[in-house]
């Protein structure tokens, strides 16, 4: 599981690095949508993780939202089921 987060954030972080630089600011939330995607999954794991950050991705349109929109925090049920 450890393997496939690195490869998910090694990927986010190439965005970051390399793509997001050559297109002007754009971003309607705050955290941007890729920082949003590296702690959702830092935080939830790579697939619920990377799920809740697509999600945010199709929010983030002219018609969408804006502001701040946090990384839910884990629920109770989701840290003992861990264990």
């Amino acid at each position: 599981m450890k393997l496939i987060s690195s490869f998910f954030v090694f990927l986010v972080r190439f965005y970051q690095l390399a793509i997001s630089p050559l297109f002007p600011p754009s971003c309607r939330y705050t955290p941007t949508c890729s920082q949003y995607m590296l702690e959702a999954i830092r935080l939830h794991g790579p697939f619920r993780g990377g799920w809740m950050g697509l999600k945010r991705m199709s929010r983030c349109h002219p018609w969408g939202g804006h502001g701040y929109d946090p990384v839910p925090k884990k629920k109770e049920a989701d840290i003992s089921s861990s264990c």
